[in-house]
């Protein structure tokens, strides 16, 4: 799909929004969106990322914008509550604004910390939720023997697991690590997230038998239809999660949840929770525990109580010049 820059400069707006607490690392989120014949869509690649990767998620909010998109199978998505690397004394507090929770996804293996932080964490949440399902995210921290060991524990002291998100770094690394999980007889799951919308073949993890559940992610993926291909070529459970963007973009990845078929796991698409400001006066916020599908407009007055300074309302256009170039 060809949409020019002038098309997408027209309507651009950027914002900043605060978050709870920290989450990847970031206080903030910044993000651009613009407006097409479909409505709002939202372009909010990480700050790192170079301009390659950038325009994949720039494929994705085009064709949310302006694309033809599948017709959604359901009208609400079950979600999960996100935990951030937070310390034992604030997981209440930071799980509270989910509300309902059945789902807890934690983060794990977070820079600074070690494997008894996460224990605590976990614990603490076990404490708290103690008939809640737990998904542990390391984002590629975790070594294969941390990830063993990790295992083990939530096998022993009988934790409802439903699966390990991204425990290690390298495709290789997790298909060794599902050997070695099945050969000491732990019943717990390995889903792929970083393996999957970080290389060029998303299919080279299944191929590996390295994972027994797919994370999809709409925009980094290149958009609803692209992700929707990858899991149906996959033959692999999906479950679709954010990428910590505002309810604009996250209606995107609501879009694919409701469009794949139902594998009864949560989505990870309630993160609006983790902001302390939206760009709409209706955000997507879980009620419990669930999300309706939906688009979602911003509304003008948080557009500019949240605009971004105007130097970083002018390298995020750059940046938009810069990824539309490769598409």
């Amino acid at each position: 799909m060809t949409i020019s820059l002038a098309s997408l400069l027209e309507t651009a707006q950027v914002v900043t929004l605060p978050l709870r607490q920290k989450f990847r690392g970031v206080s903030h989120r910044e993000i651009l969106l613009f407006e097409g014949e479909n409505g709002w869509a939202e372009w909010s690649p990480f700050l790192e990322y170079e301009p390659e990767e950038a325009a994949v998620w720039l494929s994705a909010a085009v064709e949310w914008a302006f694309g033809d998109l599948p017709q959604p199978e359901r009208e609400y998505v079950v979600v999960n509550a996100t935990l951030p690397a937070v310390t034992p004394q604030n997981v209440a507090s930071s799980l509270e604004p989910f509300g309902a929770i059945e789902t807890v996804k934690i983060k794990v293996a977070e820079p600074g910390q070690d494997l008894n932080a996460d224990l605590e964490r976990i614990w603490q949440v076990r404490r708290l939720y103690p008939k809640a399902k737990l998904r542990l995210d390391a984002n590629g921290g975790w070594s294969v023997e941390q990830a063993v060991a990790i295992a083990g524990a939530m096998v022993e002291n009988g934790v409802p697991l439903d699966y390990l998100e991204q425990p290690c770094a390298s495709i290789g690394e997790l298909a060794e690590l599902r050997v070695i999980l099945k050969r000491n007889s732990f019943q717990v799951k390995v889903a792929a997230d970083e393996s999957v919308r970080k290389v060029t073949d998303p299919q080279a993890v299944v191929m590996a038998g390295a994972a027994d559940i797919l994370v999809l992610k709409a925009a980094p993926l290149g958009g609803v239809n692209r992700a929707k291909q990858i899991a149906a070529e996959s033959g692999l459970a999906c479950a679709v999660s954010s990428a910590l963007e505002s309810s604009v973009g996250l209606a995107m990845g609501l879009h694919l949840a409701a469009c794949l078929p139902d594998f009864g796991l949560a989505a990870g698409l309630g993160t609006a929770a983790l902001l302390a400001a939206d760009v709409t006066e209706n955000p997507l916020l879980p009620v419990n525990g669930e999300l309706v599908v939906r688009r979602v407009n911003p509304s003008p007055r948080l557009l500019a109580e949240h605009a971004a300074s105007p130097e970083r309302r002018d390298w995020w256009l750059d940046r938009l010049a810069a990824a539309h170039a490769l598409l």
